[in-house]
């Protein structure tokens, strides 16, 4: 009996550790992806759609074609959503590189202002090139003179 109570043991031992390594597996965080892709039709747009839509954890698919965008909601990692809509679809894709121009304050800075984004974005200026993220956010002294000429501004100068 010896021989037995030793296999049950070194047996609960095994399924303990097995358990174990299950709790602590990570979860991936609930994300929202956003894509680049070029979209010419609706056949284009249910099959970028159609791509993600069967991936796990993917929760919510929305396909904005005038925007050529994708957003993609779930518990996913970006760059999988990125190459498997790559590789379904056979087009060229990219997370988006856009964030809206009101958040940048120089938003036609050469490097950041992109003739080929949707109305109302502009490139993210910290994703496309530091040296010209410095260009586009405004220093203190920019502030404080065209917070002068402002017309938010009781103080401000009256000669405008």
């Amino acid at each position: 009996m010896g021989v037995l109570d030793e296999t049950v043991k070194v047996i609960s031992d095994m399924w303990e550790a097995l358990k174990s390594k299950r709790r602590h597996k990570k979860h991936k965080q609930l994300q929202t992806v956003e894509i680049k892709i070029k979209m010419d039709c609706e056949g284009c747009e249910k099959k970028v759609k159609d791509a993600v839509k069967g991936m796990k954890g993917v929760t919510e698919v929305v396909v904005e074609p005038k925007k050529n965008k994708l957003t993609v909601t779930g518990y996913v990692e970006p760059e999988k959503v990125l190459k498997r809509v790559m590789r379904k679809t056979g087009k060229r894709a990219e997370l988006w590189p856009y964030v809206p121009y009101t958040l940048v304050d120089h938003p036609y800075v050469p490097g950041i202002y992109d003739k080929k984004a949707p109305p109302g974005y502009v490139r993210d200026a910290a994703v496309v090139n530091p040296a010209a993220s410095e260009l586009a956010c405004a220093r203190p002294e920019e502030e404080r003179l065209v917070s002068a000429f402002s017309d938010d501004n009781p103080n401000a100068c009256a000669l405008m």
